[in-house]
């Protein structure tokens, strides 16, 4: 493994300086497939139609749900060539207290997208045998939802992408 060089590994973060990204939260998540290929199924009549990689796809998010109980997807979408999703982060309470439980080890946002993104991954390339393909993009972009009426408007966006696809950003 080579070491961290600041001449060579100088790329700016996209995250928010100094925000706890294991905190209880809500946060939108768009992780774009590798070179935006359109490799999760097709847009037919404004509904996504999952193909098989698709449906692994949706398989990991009931699979990071189980394995990370704190986690829940709110709402997710599979596009033909990126994910979006609503993740929320939540911890147990004590009893009636609202104080929650301290967890053993809170899991921040990129290490459950990094979970989601190794579990997809392995399935994939374990079925298709291809060792070393590369599903996903190597970033992602988040947003923190800081209230209702934002929550309102990504969860609105999500819900209707395929809809739009024809106008999608991401579309190729």
């Amino acid at each position: 493994m080579n070491n961290y060089n600041p001449q060579l590994h100088h790329r700016r973060s996209i995250r928010l300086q100094g925000y706890d990204y294991s905190q209880e939260g809500l946060y939108f998540v768009t992780i774009c497939a590798q070179n935006m290929e359109c490799i999760f199924g097709n847009i037919i009549n404004n509904k996504m139609i999952l193909n098989d990689i698709g449906q692994t796809i949706e398989s990991a998010c009931q699979q990071i749900e189980q394995q990370y109980p704190h986690i829940q997807f709110n709402i997710y979408c599979i596009m033909p060539n990126h994910f979006h999703a609503i993740i929320e982060i939540t911890y147990p309470r004590t009893g009636g207290s609202r104080t929650p439980l301290p967890a053993s080890s809170p899991k921040p946002l990129g290490r459950i997208i990094g979970a989601f993104k190794t579990i997809t991954t392995k399935s994939i390339n374990l079925r298709n045998n291809t060792p070393d393909k590369r599903l996903w993009h190597r970033n992602y972009y988040e947003h923190i939802i800081r209230n209702d009426y934002s929550y309102q408007n990504i969860y609105n966006y999500i819900l209707e992408n395929p809809e739009r696809w024809g106008e999608d950003k991401y579309k190729r």
